[in-house]
C-alpha cells in the first residue's frame, strides 16, 4: 500500500507497490481507492445460513493498530451512534442476501470524521477478535459456524441482542521499543489472569517455544463488564495480573494505551500510535 498525497507521486508509488505485489503474490496489478484520514476501522460480525437467514452481532472497533494490524479491539465502538450502527448492520445484511453468503464472516469498514462509512473487504472466516462479539451477544460464533456448515438454520435472525462492553488485547511476541519488531523466544513463565468477566485464549504454557516463522500472537486477553469505563478497569487489572516472561511482548504497551486519556475518551483513529508515541500515551 502507498499513500499518494500529490499527483506527482503516483508513478513512483505505483511502480514500487506493483513490484512488491508481483514479488509477494505473483500479480502486480493494483487498484486505487480514496484515502480516509483520520479514519476509524470498524467491522460488523455476521452469521448467515443456507436458507438466507442473516444474524448481525454488532460492530467491533479495531482502530488501535500497528502496521495496519490490530492490537486492541472493543465492542461496541465508542465512535458509533445508534442510527449509524443500524444503517451499517442493515447494509451488511442486505449484502449477505445479495451475494448468497453462507458462513460466519466480517464486513470491514473505514469510518470518516463525519460518520460516513466505506466498505473495505469481507473476511470470510472467523477472526482473532471474535470473542468480543461473543461476550456482548452471548452467541458462541464457533458453534454457530459449525452448525451452519452442517446445514442447520440459524436459531435467530435480524440483529442479535447485546449487553455491556467487551475489550480484547492481543499479546504478541513483539518489542514495542523496537517498532514492534518480532521477538521470538521460550516462555519461561506464563500465568493467565482469572476472575469474573475475564477470558484468555492461548496455546502457550511454561517452556513453549515461540518461533520466528509464524504470526507473533501468543495470547488474547478478553474482558467484559456492564459499561465501557468498567470494562477498561477490568482490562487493566487483567493485564496487570498476566505474567508472561522470556521475551518482550506487547503487554506493557497495551497497559499504557488502555490507561491513557485518549483511549479512555474513545476518540482515537487508526493513526493513534503514529500520532501519540507510547511514552506519551499516559500523559495524553
Amino acid at each position: 500500500m502507498r499513500l499518494v498525497e500529490d499527483p506527482d507521486e503516483v508513478d513512483d508509488a505505483y511502480a514500487r507497490a506493483s513490484a512488491e505485489a508481483l514479488a509477494a503474490f505473483g500479480d502486480g496489478r493494483l487498484y486505487l481507492e480514496k484515502a480516509i484520514a483520520p479514519a476509524r476501522h470498524v467491522e460488523v460480525q455476521v452469521l448467515c445460513d443456507a436458507d438466507g437467514g442473516v444474524l448481525t452481532l454488532g460492530e467491533r472497533e479495531c482502530s488501535i493498530q500497528r502496521r495496519h494490524q490490530k492490537l486492541i479491539e472493543e465492542s461496541p465502538s465508542p465512535a458509533l451512534q445508534d442510527p449509524t450502527r443500524t444503517v451499517m448492520e442493515d447494509a451488511v445484511a442486505r449484502a449477505c442476501v445479495q451475494i448468497g453468503y453462507v458462513n460466519a464472516g466480517t464486513f470491514e469498514f473505514l469510518l470518516d470524521p463525519d460518520g460516513a462509512f466505506y466498505f473495505i473487504e469481507l473476511n470470510a472466516r472467523l477472526q482473532v477478535e471474535h470473542p468480543v462479539s461473543e461476550a456482548v451477544t452471548g452467541v458462541d460464533i464457533v458453534r454457530e459456524q459449525l452448525r451452519i456448515a452442517s446445514g442447520s438454520p440459524l436459531a435467530a435472525t435480524g440483529r442479535a441482542p447485546r449487553r455491556g462492553h467487551a475489550i480484547e488485547v492481543r499479546i504478541n511476541a513483539e518489542d514495542p521499543a523496537r517498532g514492534f519488531a518480532p521477538a521470538p523466544g521460550v516462555v519461561e513463565r506464563f500465568h493467565a489472569p482469572l476472575g469474573p468477566g475475564v477470558r484468555v485464549d492461548t496455546h502457550v504454557e511454561d517452556g513453549a517455544v515461540i518461533p520466528p516463522f509464524y504470526d507473533s500472537l501468543v495470547a488474547k486477553v478478553i474482558v467484559w463488564d456492564e459499561n465501557r469505563p468498567a470494562a477498561i478497569e477490568r482490562c487493566l487489572r487483567a493485564l496487570g495480573d498476566l505474567e508472561l516472561r522470556g521475551f518482550p511482548t506487547t503487554r506493557e504497551a497495551a497497559l499504557e494505551i488502555v490507561a491513557g486519556a485518549v483511549f479512555r475518551s474513545g476518540r482515537y483513529s487508526t493513526s493513534f500510535l503514529e500520532e501519540i508515541p507510547l511514552a506519551a500515551v499516559g500523559a495524553a
